[in-house]
Protein backbone atom coordinates (compact mmCIF):
# COMPACT_ATOMS: atom_id res chain seq x y z
CA UNK A 1 0.00 0.00 0.00
CA UNK A 2 1.12 3.53 -0.96
CA UNK A 3 1.60 6.07 1.63
CA UNK A 4 -1.29 7.86 -0.39
CA UNK A 5 -3.61 5.19 0.57
CA UNK A 6 -5.62 4.88 3.59
CA UNK A 7 -6.94 1.99 5.35
CA UNK A 8 -10.56 2.88 8.04
CA UNK A 9 -13.51 1.00 9.27
CA UNK A 10 -16.60 2.93 8.92
CA UNK A 11 -20.00 1.58 10.33
CA UNK A 12 -23.25 0.11 8.60
CA UNK A 13 -25.96 -1.37 10.51
CA UNK A 14 -23.88 -2.58 13.93
CA UNK A 15 -21.30 -3.61 12.04
CA UNK A 16 -17.74 -2.12 11.06
CA UNK A 17 -16.79 -2.59 7.71
CA UNK A 18 -12.94 -2.30 6.78
CA UNK A 19 -12.22 -0.13 3.47
CA UNK A 20 -9.46 1.36 1.50
CA UNK A 21 -9.58 5.00 0.33
CA UNK A 22 -7.49 5.55 -2.86
CA UNK A 23 -7.31 9.02 -3.12
CA UNK A 24 -6.56 11.06 -6.28
CA UNK A 25 -4.85 14.20 -6.91
CA UNK A 26 -6.14 16.30 -8.59
CA UNK A 27 -9.39 15.10 -7.96
CA UNK A 28 -12.40 14.90 -10.44
CA UNK A 29 -15.89 15.37 -8.98
CA UNK A 30 -16.72 11.61 -9.54
CA UNK A 31 -15.69 9.13 -7.28
CA UNK A 32 -16.04 5.67 -7.54
CA UNK A 33 -17.37 2.62 -4.81
CA UNK A 34 -15.45 -0.86 -5.74
CA UNK A 35 -17.96 -3.04 -4.55
CA UNK A 36 -16.64 -6.60 -4.31
CA UNK A 37 -18.16 -10.06 -5.98
CA UNK A 38 -17.65 -13.23 -5.09
CA UNK A 39 -17.98 -14.23 -1.99
CA UNK A 40 -14.42 -12.42 -1.65
CA UNK A 41 -12.65 -9.62 -0.16
CA UNK A 42 -11.63 -6.35 -1.07
CA UNK A 43 -8.28 -7.07 -2.87
CA UNK A 44 -9.45 -9.67 -5.47
CA UNK A 45 -8.60 -12.76 -7.88
CA UNK A 46 -5.06 -12.10 -8.63
CA UNK A 47 -5.08 -8.51 -6.71
CA UNK A 48 -7.25 -7.46 -9.51
CA UNK A 49 -9.37 -5.29 -7.67
CA UNK A 50 -6.06 -3.48 -6.38
CA UNK A 51 -4.62 -2.94 -9.68
CA UNK A 52 -8.40 -1.44 -10.91
CA UNK A 53 -8.64 0.66 -8.17
CA UNK A 54 -5.02 2.68 -8.31
CA UNK A 55 -5.67 2.71 -12.15
CA UNK A 56 -8.70 4.72 -11.67
CA UNK A 57 -7.53 6.95 -8.80
CA UNK A 58 -4.09 7.64 -11.45
CA UNK A 59 -6.67 8.75 -13.88
CA UNK A 60 -8.07 11.61 -11.02
CA UNK A 61 -10.73 9.61 -9.89
CA UNK A 62 -11.22 8.48 -6.00
CA UNK A 63 -11.75 5.29 -5.31
CA UNK A 64 -12.58 2.90 -2.18
CA UNK A 65 -12.52 -0.55 -2.18
CA UNK A 66 -14.58 -2.83 0.94
CA UNK A 67 -15.44 -5.62 2.45
CA UNK A 68 -19.10 -5.92 2.71
CA UNK A 69 -20.48 -7.25 5.98
CA UNK A 70 -19.35 -10.87 6.70
CA UNK A 71 -16.33 -10.79 4.33
CA UNK A 72 -12.31 -9.95 4.64
CA UNK A 73 -11.81 -8.26 7.76
CA UNK A 74 -15.33 -7.00 8.28
CA UNK A 75 -17.93 -7.35 11.12
CA UNK A 76 -21.39 -8.95 10.84
CA UNK A 77 -23.04 -11.73 9.32
CA UNK A 78 -22.75 -12.57 5.38
CA UNK A 79 -25.75 -12.07 4.01
CA UNK A 80 -25.53 -12.73 0.34
CA UNK A 81 -25.06 -10.30 -2.36
CA UNK A 82 -28.75 -9.87 -2.55
CA UNK A 83 -28.43 -8.32 0.68
CA UNK A 84 -25.57 -5.67 0.48
CA UNK A 85 -27.76 -2.66 -0.29
CA UNK A 86 -27.03 -1.28 2.84
CA UNK A 87 -23.37 -1.75 3.07
CA UNK A 88 -22.98 -0.39 -0.42
CA UNK A 89 -24.84 2.93 1.02
CA UNK A 90 -22.61 3.04 3.79
CA UNK A 91 -19.49 2.86 1.38
CA UNK A 92 -21.00 5.84 -0.38
CA UNK A 93 -20.99 7.48 2.40
CA UNK A 94 -17.63 7.07 3.57
CA UNK A 95 -16.30 7.62 0.18
CA UNK A 96 -18.23 11.25 0.34
CA UNK A 97 -17.25 11.72 3.72
CA UNK A 98 -13.52 11.42 3.26
CA UNK A 99 -13.22 12.79 -0.71
CA UNK A 100 -15.02 16.55 -0.16
CA UNK A 101 -14.69 17.11 -3.97
CA UNK A 102 -16.78 13.85 -4.90
CA UNK A 103 -20.37 15.08 -5.84
CA UNK A 104 -21.59 11.61 -7.88
CA UNK A 105 -20.53 8.17 -7.48
CA UNK A 106 -20.26 5.75 -10.21
CA UNK A 107 -20.68 1.87 -8.75
CA UNK A 108 -18.09 -1.14 -10.18
CA UNK A 109 -19.04 -4.30 -9.89
CA UNK A 110 -18.13 -7.61 -11.39
CA UNK A 111 -20.25 -10.97 -11.13
CA UNK A 112 -22.59 -10.85 -8.72
CA UNK A 113 -21.35 -7.48 -7.36
CA UNK A 114 -22.56 -6.18 -11.12
CA UNK A 115 -26.00 -7.38 -10.19
CA UNK A 116 -26.22 -6.38 -6.64
CA UNK A 117 -25.85 -2.83 -8.21
CA UNK A 118 -28.34 -3.30 -11.32
CA UNK A 119 -30.88 -3.56 -8.26
CA UNK A 120 -29.29 -0.49 -5.83
CA UNK A 121 -28.21 1.57 -8.05
CA UNK A 122 -31.55 3.64 -8.61
CA UNK A 123 -32.16 4.07 -5.10
CA UNK A 124 -29.36 6.39 -4.16
CA UNK A 125 -29.61 9.63 -6.12
CA UNK A 126 -25.91 10.34 -5.69
CA UNK A 127 -25.10 7.36 -7.61
CA UNK A 128 -24.91 8.67 -11.48
CA UNK A 129 -23.09 5.90 -13.04
CA UNK A 130 -22.12 1.99 -13.26
CA UNK A 131 -19.83 -0.55 -14.15
CA UNK A 132 -21.41 -3.94 -14.81
CA UNK A 133 -18.96 -6.63 -15.31
CA UNK A 134 -19.98 -10.30 -16.61
CA UNK A 135 -23.39 -9.67 -14.42
CA UNK A 136 -24.42 -12.91 -12.60
CA UNK A 137 -27.84 -14.09 -13.56
CA UNK A 138 -28.21 -17.38 -12.66
CA UNK A 139 -31.15 -19.66 -12.36
CA UNK A 140 -31.09 -23.50 -12.78
CA UNK A 141 -32.85 -23.34 -16.13
CA UNK A 142 -30.58 -20.11 -17.74
CA UNK A 143 -27.71 -22.18 -16.77
CA UNK A 144 -28.81 -25.46 -18.23
CA UNK A 145 -29.54 -23.21 -21.44
CA UNK A 146 -26.05 -21.60 -21.66
CA UNK A 147 -24.74 -25.09 -21.43
CA UNK A 148 -26.57 -26.54 -24.04
CA UNK A 149 -25.79 -23.40 -26.13
CA UNK A 150 -22.51 -22.45 -26.12
CA UNK A 151 -20.91 -25.78 -24.35
CA UNK A 152 -22.28 -28.75 -25.56
CA UNK A 153 -23.13 -27.11 -29.18
CA UNK A 154 -19.32 -26.45 -29.34
CA UNK A 155 -18.56 -29.91 -28.49
CA UNK A 156 -20.38 -31.08 -31.40
CA UNK A 157 -17.64 -30.07 -33.52
CA UNK A 158 -14.99 -31.31 -31.87
CA UNK A 159 -12.10 -33.52 -33.44
CA UNK A 160 -11.41 -35.16 -29.88
CA UNK A 161 -15.21 -36.05 -29.13
CA UNK A 162 -15.47 -38.09 -32.09
CA UNK A 163 -11.98 -39.77 -32.35
CA UNK A 164 -12.90 -41.25 -28.66
CA UNK A 165 -15.93 -41.62 -29.92
CA UNK A 166 -15.27 -43.84 -33.02
CA UNK A 167 -12.67 -45.74 -30.92
CA UNK A 168 -14.46 -46.96 -27.97
CA UNK A 169 -12.54 -44.85 -25.29
CA UNK A 170 -15.59 -42.42 -24.73
CA UNK A 171 -18.18 -43.57 -22.34
CA UNK A 172 -21.25 -42.30 -23.90
CA UNK A 173 -23.34 -43.23 -21.03
CA UNK A 174 -21.42 -41.00 -18.57
CA UNK A 175 -21.07 -38.63 -20.90
CA UNK A 176 -24.75 -38.24 -21.65
CA UNK A 177 -25.85 -37.89 -18.17
CA UNK A 178 -25.07 -34.40 -17.69
CA UNK A 179 -26.36 -33.39 -20.98
CA UNK A 180 -29.67 -34.71 -20.37
CA UNK A 181 -29.96 -33.21 -16.96
CA UNK A 182 -29.06 -29.82 -18.74
CA UNK A 183 -32.05 -30.87 -21.26
CA UNK A 184 -34.31 -30.95 -18.28
CA UNK A 185 -33.91 -28.05 -16.42
CA UNK A 186 -33.61 -26.44 -20.09
CA UNK A 187 -37.13 -27.09 -20.52
CA UNK A 188 -38.52 -26.60 -16.81
CA UNK A 189 -39.33 -23.41 -15.31
CA UNK A 190 -36.97 -21.61 -13.14
CA UNK A 191 -38.20 -21.49 -9.26
CA UNK A 192 -35.98 -18.50 -8.52
CA UNK A 193 -37.35 -16.14 -5.71
CA UNK A 194 -40.83 -18.18 -5.97
CA UNK A 195 -40.13 -19.24 -2.30
CA UNK A 196 -40.88 -15.91 -1.18
CA UNK A 197 -42.74 -14.60 -4.22
CA UNK A 198 -39.80 -12.35 -5.43
CA UNK A 199 -39.44 -12.02 -8.91
CA UNK A 200 -36.38 -14.02 -10.71
CA UNK A 201 -33.27 -12.93 -10.09
CA UNK A 202 -33.04 -11.88 -13.76
CA UNK A 203 -36.22 -9.99 -13.44
CA UNK A 204 -35.08 -7.71 -10.62
CA UNK A 205 -31.67 -6.99 -12.18
CA UNK A 206 -33.94 -5.75 -15.38
CA UNK A 207 -36.52 -3.48 -13.11
CA UNK A 208 -33.40 -2.07 -11.47
CA UNK A 209 -31.79 -1.36 -14.55
CA UNK A 210 -34.94 0.16 -16.46
CA UNK A 211 -35.33 2.35 -13.02
CA UNK A 212 -31.90 3.83 -12.90
CA UNK A 213 -31.80 7.06 -14.68
CA UNK A 214 -27.40 7.84 -14.98
CA UNK A 215 -25.38 5.83 -17.61
CA UNK A 216 -24.18 2.52 -17.50
CA UNK A 217 -20.71 0.88 -19.07
CA UNK A 218 -21.35 -3.42 -19.21
CA UNK A 219 -18.20 -5.16 -19.98
CA UNK A 220 -18.49 -8.77 -21.27
CA UNK A 221 -15.82 -11.32 -21.23
CA UNK A 222 -15.22 -13.20 -24.38
CA UNK A 223 -14.59 -16.64 -22.58
CA UNK A 224 -16.70 -16.90 -19.62
CA UNK A 225 -19.58 -18.73 -19.53
CA UNK A 226 -21.62 -16.29 -16.75
CA UNK A 227 -21.67 -13.66 -19.66
CA UNK A 228 -22.83 -16.04 -21.94
CA UNK A 229 -25.99 -16.32 -19.65
CA UNK A 230 -26.20 -13.07 -18.87
CA UNK A 231 -26.47 -12.23 -22.79
CA UNK A 232 -28.92 -14.65 -23.10
CA UNK A 233 -31.12 -13.78 -20.56
CA UNK A 234 -31.01 -9.89 -21.63
CA UNK A 235 -32.84 -11.60 -24.74
CA UNK A 236 -35.81 -11.71 -22.69
CA UNK A 237 -38.99 -9.48 -22.68
CA UNK A 238 -38.00 -7.84 -19.19
CA UNK A 239 -34.75 -6.74 -20.93
CA UNK A 240 -36.27 -5.61 -24.04
CA UNK A 241 -34.48 -2.06 -25.22
CA UNK A 242 -32.70 -1.71 -22.30
CA UNK A 243 -29.20 -2.28 -23.29
CA UNK A 244 -29.87 -0.51 -26.60
CA UNK A 245 -30.23 2.66 -24.85
CA UNK A 246 -28.21 5.61 -25.20
CA UNK A 247 -26.87 6.07 -21.90
CA UNK A 248 -25.64 1.75 -22.00
CA UNK A 249 -21.89 1.45 -23.69
CA UNK A 250 -21.43 -2.01 -24.17
CA UNK A 251 -18.23 -3.82 -24.38
CA UNK A 252 -17.18 -7.01 -25.39
CA UNK A 253 -13.16 -7.88 -24.57
CA UNK A 254 -12.88 -11.57 -27.02
CA UNK A 255 -10.47 -13.97 -25.47
CA UNK A 256 -11.06 -12.78 -21.71
CA UNK A 257 -11.97 -15.28 -18.81
CA UNK A 258 -14.66 -14.35 -15.71
CA UNK A 259 -11.81 -12.30 -14.01
CA UNK A 260 -9.31 -11.13 -16.27
CA UNK A 261 -6.35 -13.33 -15.68
CA UNK A 262 -3.94 -11.83 -17.58
CA UNK A 263 -2.15 -8.40 -17.73
CA UNK A 264 -3.74 -7.75 -21.09
CA UNK A 265 -7.63 -8.21 -20.59
CA UNK A 266 -7.39 -6.48 -16.82
CA UNK A 267 -5.61 -3.37 -18.90
CA UNK A 268 -8.43 -3.79 -21.72
CA UNK A 269 -10.55 -3.33 -18.53
CA UNK A 270 -8.68 -0.60 -17.10
CA UNK A 271 -9.00 1.20 -20.27
CA UNK A 272 -12.54 1.16 -21.07
CA UNK A 273 -13.44 1.94 -17.13
CA UNK A 274 -11.48 5.03 -17.29
CA UNK A 275 -12.71 6.52 -20.69
CA UNK A 276 -16.09 6.00 -19.70
CA UNK A 277 -15.44 7.54 -16.16
CA UNK A 278 -13.86 10.45 -18.00
CA UNK A 279 -16.56 11.11 -20.77
CA UNK A 280 -19.41 10.61 -17.62
CA UNK A 281 -17.74 13.21 -15.58
CA UNK A 282 -16.89 15.36 -19.28
CA UNK A 283 -20.98 15.38 -19.42
CA UNK A 284 -22.48 15.78 -16.67
CA UNK A 285 -19.45 18.04 -14.81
Amino acid sequence: MSAAEAAFAFPCQGADLVGILHPAAPSSTVGVVLVVGGPQYRVGSHRQFVTIARAMAGAGFPVLRFDYRGMGDSEGDFVGFEGIGADIRAAIDALVARAPGVERVALWGLCDAASAIMIYAHTDPRVAGIVLVNPWVRTAEGLAKARLRHYYAGRLFNRALWRKLATGKLDMAGALRPFGASVAAAIGRSTAGSATGADPLPMRMADGLCRFDGRALLILSGNDLTAREFEDAAKGPAWRGLLDAPRVTSVRLPGADHTFSQVQWRNQVIDCTTAWLTEMNRRSG
